[in-house]
């Protein structure tokens, strides 16, 4: 195998209600982990969504109401899905813009925090459109020679998109074998995002900025001080729960440096007034 794996690498698909990030549940969860020895484990459930799946969500991927109704809830499965993943960094088809952040959504639903800031993210879609422009299906047929046969089943799905990454790194000898390397070239966009969402970013000097609408490109520590009303409005907005958690770490951030500029600040100023005083 071409890739160089520090950590083990956990390929996943989800199926969903529907694919609103804020609003829609997991209905299936299926996950290739590959070991850095070289062997695979699965995970396959079905979930609860304790929602409606809509019948034309149904037609597409073909879980129904039915399918899931005995089966357990998401934030019943949770500690088994934590305990499968480990350390894990992650791999999908178009996963940093849905599947990654539903995951995320998820486990805060719960309000269980999912450590994703040590972790990889690969977008295995990311890399094919760079280097080819199709779709999965297409991407299967192209790399693999293979017809998809059991599109929108979740481990299906996470199987097929584990032989077209091995297989993209076969043909392309320009591409980087280590992960953190693969994630870099998987991500789409000029600065690195904070959230999956893409409303948060980190810009070339490494500070948080708004990375959408009237503040865009612009740090949140910059847009406290010039319209502290935005970060409130936010955190009511219909954003994803985890661009809320991402944007409350950052004020907590702002707040512990500004604290500690006051703090350095006034020992300055004491120091100066020791002086001024000790002196006469």
């Amino acid at each position: 195998m071409k890739i160089q794996l520090k950590n083990p690498l956990c390929v996943f698909d989800v199926e969903a209600t529907g694919i609103q990030i804020t609003k829609d549940r997991i209905v299936q969860i299926g996950i290739v982990k590959i070991n850095p020895s070289g062997e695979e484990e699965h995970f396959n459930e079905l979930v609860n969504p304790e929602m409606t799946i809509p019948s034309e969500i149904t037609a597409i991927h073909g879980i129904s109401n039915e399918d899931v109704k005995d089966q357990l809830t998401f934030k019943e499965l949770a500690p088994k899905i934590i305990d499968f993943i480990g350390d894990s960094d992650l791999a999908g088809y178009n996963s940093n813009k849905f599947d990654i952040p539903l995951l995320a959504e998820e486990f805060l639903r719960c309000d269980i925090e999912f450590d994703l800031s040590k972790r990889h993210f690969v977008d295995v879609q990311n890399i094919f459109h760079k280097m080819e422009q199709r779709t999965l299906a297409a991407a299967y047929q192209f790399y693999c020679n293979k017809s998809m046969e059991n599109a929108h089943d979740a481990l299906y799905d996470t199987k097929v998109t584990w032989e077209v990454f091995k297989a993209q790194m076969e043909k392309y000898d320009s591409l980087p074998t280590e992960i953190s390397d693969l994630a870099e070239f998987s991500r789409v966009g000029e600065f690195k995002l904070l959230d999956f969402a893409g409303r948060l970013a980190i810009d070339n000097k490494g500070s948080a900025i708004y990375n959408f609408g009237k503040h865009k490109g612009k740090t949140i520590q910059q847009v406290m001080k010039e319209e502290p009303g935005y970060y409130g409005w936010m955190l009511d907005a219909d954003f994803p729960l985890y661009t809320k958690h991402c944007l409350r770490q950052e004020m907590e951030k702002i707040k512990e440096q500004t604290k500690e500029v006051q703090e350095r600040d006034f020992i300055d100023k004491l120091s100066q007034l020791k002086n001024k005083f000790g002196s006469k």
